[in-house]
């Protein structure tokens, strides 16, 4: 047993590397399937909606950790051996598509039917409509929300500690395992994850108030 040092705070931090990393590319990836689930979403068609709420059903149902212990192990029966760091990021992109695809989907459900009618009688189509009329008001809408939720994905990183990834998480616990100072080293570890997320929620605070008017 020994002392909480600064060799185990530099440790910590290059730890922290990861959780940056799984946080981004869980977004570009949640972010990009988010969008097809959004644009499922809305469609007319009864089969692609309804397979659309299906997928959203699940995402909103079952917690972050159970799929990632589905992702992990379930790759893993299907004879994919993937590392932890890559079914934390599908486990993740997943939970971050479900998350954004809803708050989207709701920021562009939420525009007034005057602008569709408006847009509609210029000859637009409906391609057009969205990319010229509803997506920009509905950018402006949804902005605070997915900050916020970013916030929420970059703390739920933590959770792939559980299958071996030696993030911010894990890095604390071996620290843990080796000072036995749980009080210091988690210490630690909170500060650096609010250093992490507090400027998103500043950020979010921001766009908040400037989306208001």
């Amino acid at each position: 047993m020994r002392e909480f040092s600064y060799n185990d705070l530099v440790f910590l931090l290059d730890a922290t590397q990861y959780t940056l990393w799984l946080s981004l590319v869980s977004l570009i990836l949640g972010g990009v399937i988010g969008v097809g689930v959004c644009l499922m979403r809305l469609s007319t068609s009864r089969p692609v909606a309804a397979l659309a709420s299906a997928i959203v059903a699940v995402g909103q149902g079952v917690p972050p950790l159970v799929l990632l212990f589905l992702a992990y192990f379930g790759l893993s029966f299907a004879g994919v051996v993937v590392s932890p760091f890559v079914a934390a990021c599908v486990a993740l992109s997943y939970f971050a598509a479900v998350y954004l695809g809803e708050i989207w989907r709701s920021a562009i459900q939420s525009i007034p039917t005057a602008q569709w009618e408006a847009s509609e009688s210029l000859s637009l189509s409906w391609g057009q409509q969205m990319v010229y009329v509803i997506v920009p008001q509905a950018i402006r809408l949804a902005t605070p929300s997915s900050v916020g939720f970013i916030v929420q994905l970059v703390k739920n990183t933590s959770l792939a500690s559980i299958v071996g990834l030696v993030e911010l998480t894990r890095a604390g616990q071996l620290v843990n395992n080796a000072t036995f100072q749980a009080f210091e080293v988690f210490l630690a570890v909170a500060a650096i994850y609010f250093c992490l997320c507090y400027p998103l929620s500043l950020l979010s605070r921001y766009l908040e108030k400037r989306t208001a008017y």
